[in-house]
């Protein structure tokens, strides 16, 4: 029996390793993890991230060719391949600060499987790491390996949080990254055998290492890139009139284009995009090439200018001020169908009004106080190290914020209403009801384009939806950033 240890039990280890257990029987699989409670939660019937489609594939396996440990030395010892899904956070100081990856996690991973292996390995990368990481890695496991040999791949993963089981059962590709040797091949047709157990054949891709590690960085750069273009539109817009829909369905139907990743929001968030364009902008000026990285850096630039354009639009349009006025934050997490919030646009935005002195009242129907807690008093890009090592900043930043258990109760009263997260529940909310509880002139801010513009119109709402024409009264009272 192949024997599969995957080392980080997160978002992107712990869906993985379930539905490789799922389509491979005959292949028992370890996740492990030296987060006890996470580990605990695994092993629960309360998983430690909400997933569509994952509690069942979990339960499916779960005791039977799939664990969860916190036994990390036993299962890497025993592993044939051996995953690596550990954070790369964005390096806070020293060299690269603010855009390259702190590669911390990945190197202690390295050697401690160098120190515990007694037989040859297959290592993957499945953390999202810098071009050349691989070379790194073999350098350390060579020397640290007492002659034992190991093959390094790369493997990045694709998923879209939301749809992340139905992207492992049905992936666009799956990509295979490794040595153009003997043994390279061979370690790369042992990760191929795995995966052809439910994917066809034509959807393997096999490259160089550097090839597949490059290959992710790219692919989340271009889709950012295209959220940006799109959010660019939405301001131009709003200034001559047009509708950002209609122009993101003409756009789309052109075939070379294709119709995804163009609706225009408050901004992208999630784990990757922005970190993944800072590492790639890091990688171009070391190599020399300072025009390329400035053309990315404009895709994260124009992702903050959209977050800080939509809070410059709330506050101008309630009479240049927020100061201890109620608004209702519905939806905290980057995107619907997930409890992620990491890098979500509901933070700057929040941050932004109560800079300005809102009382901000929160709901999200997957996300829990205590995260909504930590993402308003977090430092810029700790949210990716393990939680007790993410410094916090005063509290004080929480005592004009409150967290709600529903829409209803975040919008009473208020006067103003921020749709930052897509959630189906807020398309069919009672909006007459909401209108006859909120102060007058009662506000609504769509930043996901989730409610009908002219039905909120006639209810009374004074409506504002990214790259949609202004009413009247909006236009009298610009947003000047």
């Amino acid at each position: 029996m192949v024997k599969i240890c995957c080392i980080g039990a997160g978002y992107v280890g712990g869906p993985t390793m379930a539905v490789i257990a799922l389509k491979c029987p005959s292949v028992e699989v370890a996740v492990v993890d030296i987060w006890d409670k996470r580990i605990a939660a695994w092993n629960s019937d309360q998983l430690p991230i909400y997933e569509p489609g994952l509690d069942d594939v979990v339960k499916q396996c779960r005791g039977k060719n799939l664990f969860f440990s916190t036994d990390v030395k036993k299962h890497v010892k025993e592993a044939d391949i051996v995953f690596v899904s550990v954070n790369t956070p964005t390096k806070t100081t020293g060299l690269g600060a603010g855009k390259a990856a702190d590669l911390t996690y990945w190197e202690s991973a390295a050697r401690m499987i160098a120190d515990v292996s007694e037989s040859s390995k297959v290592v993957v990368e499945k953390s999202t790491v810098p071009v050349k990481t691989a070379e790194a890695i073999e350098k350390i496991l060579t020397h640290n390996g007492k002659g034992i040999k190991f093959q390094i791949l790369s493997n990045p993963e694709f998923l879209a949080e939301g749809t992340a089981i139905e992207d492992l059962f049905k992936p666009d590709r799956v990509l295979i990254g490794g040595r153009e040797t003997a043994e390279g091949q061979k370690a790369i047709k042992a990760l191929k055998d795995i995966y052809a157990q439910w994917v066809s054949e034509d959807r393997i891709l096999t490259t160089n290492l550097w090839s597949a590690e490059l290959s992710k960085l790219a692919a989340n750069a271009f889709l950012a890139q295209r959220i940006s273009s799109v959010n660019a539109m939405s301001a131009l817009c709003e200034a001559t009139g047009a509708n950002v829909t209609q122009v993101s369905h003409a756009i789309g139907m052109d075939t070379r284009i294709g119709p995804k990743f163009l609706n225009a929001s408050v901004g992208f968030g999630g784990s990757c995009f922005q970190k993944d364009i800072l590492n790639l902008v890091y990688i171009c000026e070391c190599n020399g090439l300072p025009e390329v990285a400035e053309y990315w850096k404009q895709v994260v630039k124009i992702n903050e200018y959209q977050k800080s354009r939509f809070v410059n639009r709330v506050v101008a349009s309630m009479f240049n001020t927020v100061s201890t006025k109620k608004i209702a934050i519905l939806g905290f997490a980057f995107k619907k169908d997930t409890g992620d919030t990491r890098e979500t646009p509901a933070v700057d935005v929040c941050k932004g009004l109560l800079i300005d002195k809102a009382e901000l009242s929160i709901y999200d129907p997957q996300v829990t106080e205590d995260q909504i807690s930590r993402e308003l008093t977090m430092r810029k890009f700790d949210w990716d190290h393990p939680m007790h090592l993410q410094p916090m900043s005063s509290s004080s930043t929480l005592e004009k914020v409150s967290m709600v258990s529903d829409a209803y109760a975040a919008t009473k009263g208020a006067h103003g209403i921020c749709i930052l997260t897509e959630w189906d529940e807020f398309k069919t909310l009672d909006y007459n009801k909401i209108y006859e509880n909120m102060q007058k002139p009662a506000f609504i801010f769509d930043g996901r384009h989730v409610i009908d513009v002219d039905k909120l119109r006639e209810i009374g709402f004074i409506v504002f939806s990214i790259g949609k024409p202004l009413d009247a009264w909006l236009k009298d009272m610009p947003a000047v950033a």
